[in-house]
């Protein structure tokens, strides 16, 4: 059976599981819409968390990014892990206790004010929204090569999965659907992960693989990779930053707070009994999560390491150091029809060129022998051949890892479904969180109080529908690698609703104007910053400052300014909050009940 064959009939065998498991768990009402019932395990809704957490940036993206950026791309893996740990002490059990459906229900009620609630909703959709074009991207990326479809028909079909499992069965349907997505992405990330670490080390661990010599060399594995990039003209792998130290430092920042404050991962915690089982389920999202976390950085290193052995095959500089184009490996071909990899022939030669020509001193030298620039491109979805840029996609390298390894079609066709399971559990969630902000906060909480459960599961269905559809859209024209986009979402959470969070549950004296002035400060300063260098809309050729380092504020990338954003919004709403009024007494004595250990009613469950 052929590798496509295969693909399309275990891609279509996860998609059947999904739908059969939309239509049992179909949503009755609307706390089964919102919330699933309030009455999912913890161990179970840790898994369901996990799937919604690991989306296209976890699965497909940042083993690419830490295969190209080395030790600098650490800051995704602290930077996502680390927000987990404070949304388990300082956020989920406190949020889960006030026993609110919304993030924006719990900032409206807390800060007494229907206008609190429609910025922390408007802040909710900016930071989905974008965090939904990188699941997208995900889902355009793994159908254009492996079911040879284009990036436009593969968006679609995505989009036809994820309207009828999310539409039809709410927060329910998406739950148990999330645990199957889980067990499909974890078991198609690691059999790979495990399989070249045998080939390369000997170590079936993956974990322990990266530690390991290569096999017949008794060479470090990670000494290999240094090597071999160094005599590329790039960084060392294991030294390699992502700008500067304060840079690296606010990225990781951005990402820890932005994922405490994320809406579609604080509203999993409300689908648990009780408060304490919140805390449970944090845990046990955490466990899930840390088997792909680990297994990451071995991914993307033994990545790196086989892409350069396909391509330069001899010593650097000689006549027979690159591979001649025609002798190009299969797999090279397969991606090249995706626009994601290419060869351009600069000077003529009929040889593959793959070095750093960012690298003045490595580029003269290249010069010498003839070599005209890195011949190894790619062209971003939606741009021209003029807009071709330097190097592979990132986002293909797991899922061109196992051709490259000549690992067997099966895990080829395994990896694939686990890609597109990833990118639809973190799509679903985050359309349910838009969803329920325009029919539960905006229509509900807002416009229409009155209005029956039955016209609000309408309603939130039918804002779900559209969500899908203004998601499509954006996704046709992706900004970024998958987890850039990502990392702006982060930075627009981090800078608007995580402050409000925090300061919502631990200041009892901040009061509705400075939580208003907070998030307007912090989101706005944040989107003018990320606007005037990567353009409005990311529409290219609409920015100001462009993406250049010398432009960056203080050196920090747009991609990590949520963390200054964050800052902004904290001084605004404390500044604000101490020439204004403050909270009604029942207000503050809310907040030291929602702080109290134990508890009573449905809040808690006790």
């Amino acid at each position: 059976m052929d590798l496509q064959t295969l693909t399309y009939l275990v891609v279509g065998a996860t998609f059947v599981l999904y739908i059969g498991i939309a239509i049992w768990a179909r949503a009755g009402s609307t706390k089964e819409f919102y919330v699933a019932g309030g009455g999912v395990h913890p161990v179970a809704n840790g898994m369901a968390t996990a799937a919604d957490w690991m989306s296209a940036a976890s699965f497909i993206s940042m083993a690419g990014l830490l295969a190209f950026n080395g030790y600098g791309g650490s800051v995704f893996l602290m930077g996502w892990t680390g927000g987990y740990v404070l949304l388990a002490l300082l956020l989920a059990p406190y949020l889960r206790k006030f026993g609110k459906f919304t993030v924006p229900e719990f900032i409206g009620d807390r800060f007494y004010s229907k206008t609190a609630r429609l910025v922390a909703v408007i802040c909710l959709i900016l930071a989905s929204v974008t965090y939904v074009i990188g699941q997208m991207k995900g889902i355009g990326v793994a159908f254009s090569r492996f079911l040879e479809t284009s990036y436009d028909t593969g968006l679609f079909i995505g989009m036809g999965i994820v309207f009828v499992y999310a539409v039809l069965g709410g927060m329910k349907g998406i739950t148990y659907t999330q645990i199957a997505q889980y067990c499909v992405l974890i078991f198609a990330y690691t059999v790979p992960a495990v399989f070249i670490s045998l080939n390369l080390t000997g170590n079936p661990i993956p974990q322990l693989g990266l530690g390991s010599e290569i096999k017949e060399e008794g060479i470090p594995i990670l000494a290999k990779l240094d090597q071999v990039v160094t005599d590329l003209g790039f960084k060392e792998y294991t030294t390699q930053t992502m700008g500067n130290k304060l840079n690296m430092f606010a990225y990781t920042l951005s990402l820890m707070i932005g994922t405490a404050g994320l809406p579609h991962v604080i509203i999993r915690f409300f689908t648990v009994p009780k408060v304490k089982d919140a805390r449970v389920s944090a845990g046990w999202a955490l466990v899930f999560i840390a088997i792909l976390y680990t297994t990451a950085p071995s991914v993307g290193s033994m990545a790196r390491l086989n892409l350069t052995n396909t391509i330069q095959t001899g010593e650097v500089g000689s006549p027979q150091g690159n591979i001649r184009y025609e002798d190009r490996p299969e797999w090279f071909k397969k991606w090249e029809k995706t626009g994601l990899l290419r060869h351009n022939d600069k000077n003529g030669d009929g040889r593959i060129q793959y070095y750093d020509d960012k690298n003045e001193a490595f580029s003269a030298t290249a010069a010498s022998y003839g070599w005209k620039g890195n011949e190894l491109q790619h062209i971003p979805f939606g741009k021209t051949e003029k807009d071709a840029k330097s190097g592979p996609d990132r986002d293909i390298m797991v899922l061109a890892n196992p051709e490259i390894a000549g690992l067997p079609d099966w895990v080829v066709a395994l990896v694939v479904a686990g890609g597109l399971a990833a990118a639809l559990s973190t799509a679903a969630g985050l359309l349910l969180a838009i969803s329920s902000a325009i029919s539960h906060d905006i229509l509900k909480g807002i416009f229409k109080p009155d209005i029956s459960e039955k016209e609000e599961l309408k309603a939130g269905r039918i804002a779900m529908a559209g969500a899908i559809g203004v998601a499509g859209y954006f996704g046709l024209n992706p900004p970024d690698f998958a987890a850039g986009t990502v990392a702006i979402a982060f930075g627009l959470a981090a800078s608007s609703i995580f402050p409000a969070l925090m300061m919502g549950i631990f200041h009892k004296g901040l009061n509705r104007e400075g939580a208003i002035a907070g998030m307007i400060a912090g989101i706005g300063v944040t989107m003018l910053y990320v606007f005037q260098h990567k353009g409005i809309m990311f529409i290219p050729g609409t920015s100001f400052l462009g993406g250049m380092e010398e432009n960056w504020f203080f050196g920090i990338s747009p991609n990590a300014f949520g963390a200054v954003g964050a800052v902004v919004n904290f001084v605004t709403a404390f500044a604000v909050s101490s020439f204004t009024s403050p909270p009604p007494k029942e207000v503050q004595e809310l907040v030291e009940s929602v702080r109290i250990p134990k508890g009573a009613g449905d809040a808690t469950g006790h």
